[in-house]
Order: C-alpha cells, then sequence, then structure tokens
C-alpha cells in the first residue's frame, strides 16, 4: 500500500513538471515581431506625431517629407513607418514635385522613402497615382508601380510602371509582361 502512494506521487509530481516545462515554453515562444508597412498588427515602438524630415542635397535640390504619425522601428532605428505622408521635392533648376500617400518607409540616413497605398505624384499639370513609389535621393529617381494611371491636360495613360529621373526628367513607362502595351487614351 505504501509502494502505490508513493508511486502515485512521483506520477503526479511528474505530470505535474511536465505541465510547468510546457507552460513556459508557450510563454517564451509569444515574441513582438515587427509587422510589414500593410499590417495591422499590434507591437512596442517610439510613436512620434506631426513628423518633419528635411534635407539638402549638393546640387540644392531641397527634400521634405511630413506626416501625421511615424513610428521608428526599433531593429533599425534609421527606419521610421509613416502615416498620412506629404513629399516634396523642391528642384532647384525646375518645378517641384509633390508626393502624397496613406503609408510610407522612410530612412534617416540615406533619406529614401517607400510612399505606398494611394499614391499621388503632382507635377505641373501632370498626375500620377498609383500604389507603390520607391524615391532614391541616391539615384536621383522615382519608380512607381501597381496600377499606374498617368494623366495630363491630353492623354490618360495606363502601365505598370513609371520611372523618373529627378535630373533630367528622362521618363520611362512601360508594362511587365512583354505581350502586354501601355494604354493611351486621348482626353479629347
Amino acid at each position: 500500500m505504501k509502494k502505490k502512494f508513493i508511486i502515485y506521487i512521483i506520477i503526479f509530481f511528474l505530470i505535474f513538471l511536465v505541465f510547468l516545462y510546457f507552460k513556459s515554453l508557450k510563454d517564451k515562444k509569444t515574441e513582438i515581431v515587427k509587422p510589414d508597412i500593410s499590417d495591422n498588427i499590434s507591437y512596442s515602438s517610439n510613436i512620434i506625431k506631426d513628423v518633419y524630415y528635411s534635407s539638402k542635397d549638393v546640387k540644392g535640390n531641397e527634400y521634405i517629407i511630413k506626416a501625421s504619425q511615424g513610428e521608428i522601428d526599433y531593429k533599425h532605428s534609421n527606419i521610421i513607418y509613416l502615416t498620412n505622408v506629404n513629399g516634396f521635392i523642391k528642384l532647384a533648376n525646375s518645378n517641384d514635385i509633390e508626393i502624397t500617400s496613406e503609408y510610407g518607409k522612410y530612412n534617416t540616413e540615406n533619406f529614401d522613402t517607400i510612399f505606398s497605398k494611394n499614391v499621388i505624384i503632382d507635377y505641373l499639370d501632370n498626375n500620377i497615382l498609383g500604389e507603390y513609389l520607391d524615391f532614391s535621393i541616391k539615384r536621383s529617381s522615382m519608380i512607381m508601380s501597381r496600377e499606374i494611371v498617368y494623366t495630363n491636360l491630353n492623354n490618360i495613360l495606363k502601365a505598370d510602371a513609371i520611372e523618373i529621373d529627378i535630373d533630367t526628367k528622362d521618363t520611362k513607362i512601360y508594362m511587365f509582361q512583354v505581350n502586354k502595351k501601355v494604354n493611351i487614351r486621348s482626353k479629347k
């Protein structure tokens, strides 16, 4: 009888230890991971209201980024995730370019900016709508993709991508698939 009692206590104790072991594993697996810019997952970060960054290059061009809110990435402190973004490119020898989007990803070291969701570029009488814009000061270019609609006074153009050289204003408009063509329609 005494042996059975001791065996029951040992079994109970082992079950209790196994339970604690699995509970501690479960607690360790709960880890906060930085989501992609489009995810709606909560995580810890530094939040900045009314973000404003300005920089000038050697050519005298000024780059300004404004946002209603920014979140600094803990793993990469030079990256800020932006909400309600306005970008202004004030060119020394040309007219200004204005960019707006719902979201952005700004690099404070090299000033490169990714604009995403409902991106709009306004330049003179040209208006470009799309979903993704990669703006690079170092490359001196803007590459916009995803559902591009380009309009000016005379035409409406639909394409997969548009690439603009900020210095020369040279523009490449293209489709990703060779067998598809850029759609151009006159407004008149």
